[in-house]
């Protein structure tokens, strides 16, 4: 039995590769810290929990969900003008998900024929590009460089890719750079989309993850977004509900109408366990919000200063839950400098190249630990190289 050609160039995921070295380092008796998967490791707050708990003793929630709950749709426009002052029509502009992975995989199968173009930022989140493989489509990578503040540069696009391109993917704050974006950058990016014919994408999973009292900026606040493109939100970072897999997509009407009917044929909805869970988190407390975010601001400095105390510098993210780390003095290979750190002081952290060639030079750490173990795994490192003085 032959696979299909269209996984040909389809490898099995980076944490499953890490996953396996992992298990051989702990066989030697190493208690590994694992700071390369992004999940978070903190659970939700108690009232969503609360919610689940009622929600399981109603015999109705366990009939196919379908198109969800009319009271979740309101609940996540409501979330949206408070959160960016965008006015979203819950009956046409929202689309919910089995988290927002659901909707990036499975974008590309309403809009992308074998052999269409996909802009794909390089480093990204690896689904962004496989969705469109796995579509049949071709990736054109837009490199995000330290030089730009790790945005696509528009301007250095070809004018015939940009004329053939489909549907180009956005993700700010970043995963894995870390990087953030502004309104005047998202301007520019729907009259991209608009002078070209281009769907927008636009990845906000980790808005409400930023520090230093920084709020990051949604795509559908530019004026002309809505005509050219849709934005994509998870409740897993937030409020930590990754395990409840619920997101949505949200935007352009039309756009929304075609992804849907992809899902309708695929999966019948959300559990509306989880989706009641989901209403209680965005219209209940959001102090938890705010705790999350300085919990993960608390590691970030503990991370940060940590590793530039033994010499390795990197800047401090102003969102997301990852460092985007330059290479330690001394090496040039992502993948090999990772295989070191792991053999060597028993921690996980992710070769940038593994998110693409302009990734290279880099490694993402994930800040889904505790202070303490942070700061063991900063001590480990301290032990096993030698960075030179900061």
């Amino acid at each position: 039995m032959q696979t299909a050609d269209r996984i040909a160039g389809i490898g099995s995921a980076i944490f499953n590769e890490m996953e396996i070295l992992k298990r051989k380092v702990e066989e030697r008796g190493v208690t590994v810290i694992n700071l390369g998967v992004g999940t978070p490791d903190r659970p939700p707050a108690p009232h969503i929990i609360q919610a689940m708990h009622r929600a399981l003793d109603n015999p109705n929630n366990y009939r196919y969900p379908l198109e969800g709950m009319p009271e979740l749709y309101r609940a996540l426009t409501d979330w949206y003008k408070r959160r960016f002052g965008v006015v979203l029509d819950s009956a046409s502009e929202v689309l919910v998900l089995m988290g927002s992975q659901d909707g990036l995989a499975h974008l590309a199968m309403a809009y992308i024929n074998p052999g269409d173009i996909a802009l794909v930022p390089d480093p990204g989140y690896p689904i962004y590009a496989c969705g469109i493989k796995l579509a049949g489509g071709e990736v054109y990578p837009l490199p995000l460089l330290a030089k730009n503040d790790f945005l696509p540069d528009f301007d250095a696009i070809p004018e015939g890719i940009a004329r053939r391109a489909k549907l180009i993917w956005l993700n700010y704050p970043n995963n894995p750079v870390a990087a953030n974006a502004n309104r005047e950058f998202f301007e520019k990016a729907a009259a991209f989309g608009k002078k070209y014919g281009i769907l927008v994408c636009h990845d906000v999973a980790y808005s409400e993850l930023a520090y230093d009292g920084f709020k990051p900026v949604s795509f559908l606040e530019a004026p002309g977004a809505r005509e050219v493109g849709i934005e994509f939100y998870s409740l897993s970072k937030t409020y930590n509900m990754a395990g409840c897999r619920i997101g949505f997509a949200v935007g352009n009407s039309a756009v929304l109408e075609a992804l849907g009917r992809v899902k309708s044929n695929i999966d019948y909805g959300v559990f509306r366990v989880v989706q009641e869970a989901g209403i209680a988190a965005l219209e209940g407390p959001q102090d938890c919000v705010e705790e999350n975010a300085r919990v993960y601001q608390r590691r970030r400095d503990v991370l940060v200063d940590g590793l530039a105390g033994l010499g390795w510098q990197m800047p401090k993210p102003r969102a997301s839950m990852f460092v985007w780390a330059p290479l330690p003095p001394g090496y040039v290979s992502s993948w090999e400098f990772c295989l070191e750190l792991l053999a060597k002081a028993g921690v996980i952290v992710i070769p940038g190249v593994a998110f693409g060639e302009s990734g290279e030079g880099y490694v993402r750490i994930a800040m889904v630990q505790e202070e303490e173990v942070l700061v063991e795994a900063v001590r480990r490192i301290g032990e096993s190289f030698s960075f030179g003085s900061s």
